[in-house]
C-alpha cells in the first residue's frame, strides 16, 4: 500500500509517499510563485497535485486538516490548498484521510505538542533516511503518511470487533429470546 501525505500550502505545498513496508517511495514540493494571481496560482497547484496522483498512483492520500491557525492571513491560502489536495484525491480515486498536526505529531513522536525538529527527527529514523528530510514542508508531509500507516492496525483490528453480534437463540421476528 502506497499512502500520500500532503502538507498542504499555496507557496510550497509538501508532499511524501511511503509504502507499507515503512518505505520512502518519493518525496518534495510542489511551489507556486507568490507574483501569479491567485486563481493561476491555485490552478497550478491543482495540476501539479493531479500529475503526482496519476505518477504516484497511492491508494491512500492523507491531508493535514487545518485545525487552527492564528495568522488569518496564511489560515486561507492553507485551506485553499488542502481542498484542492482532497478534490486531486477524490478525482484519482483515491481513499482520502485526514490529521491534525497533534495526530500526526502523537503518531510519529508520541506526544501531540512535539516540536518540528521532533517530528523531523523521528521521520528520519522511521524511515531510516540518512539526513532530515528537507524542507520541512516534506518531513510534515512523510508524517503524515506514517500517521496513517500507524493507525491501520489499529484500524483493522477496530473493523474486525464491529461486526454486529449473531442474533443466534432468538426467535424469528420476536427480537426477543425463545
Amino acid at each position: 500500500m502506497f499512502v500520500l501525505g500532503i502538507d498542504p500550502g499555496l507557496s510550497r505545498c509538501g508532499y511524501g509517499c511511503v509504502d507499507d513496508g515503512w518505505v520512502l517511495a518519493d518525496a518534495g514540493v510542489i511551489s507556486t510563485h507568490h507574483r501569479l494571481e491567485l486563481p493561476k496560482r491555485l490552478e497550478y497547484l491543482f495540476e501539479e497535485l493531479k500529475r503526482l496522483m496519476l505518477r504516484l498512483q497511492p491508494q491512500v492520500v492523507a491531508v493535514e486538516r487545518v485545525f487552527f491557525q492564528v495568522n488569518a492571513r496564511t489560515a486561507m491560502p492553507t485551506a485553499q490548498a488542502g481542498g484542492l489536495a482532497l478534490l486531486a484525491a477524490q478525482q484519482a480515486g483515491c481513499k482520502v484521510v485526514q490529521y491534525t498536526s497533534n495526530e500526526v505529531k502523537m503518531a510519529v513522536v508520541g506526544y501531540g505538542g512535539a516540536t518540528k525538529a521532533q517530528v523531523q527527527n523521528m521521520v528520519m529514523m522511521l524511515l531510516s533516511l540518512d539526513e532530515i528530510p528537507q524542507p520541512a514542508d516534506v518531513a510534515d508531509a512523510l508524517g503524515l503518511a506514517i500517521c496513517h500507516l500507524s493507525s491501520l492496525p489499529l484500524q483493522r483490528a477496530l473493523s474486525k470487533s464491529t461486526t454486529p453480534p449473531s442474533r443466534t437463540g432468538l426467535a424469528e421476528g420476536s427480537g426477543s429470546p425463545g
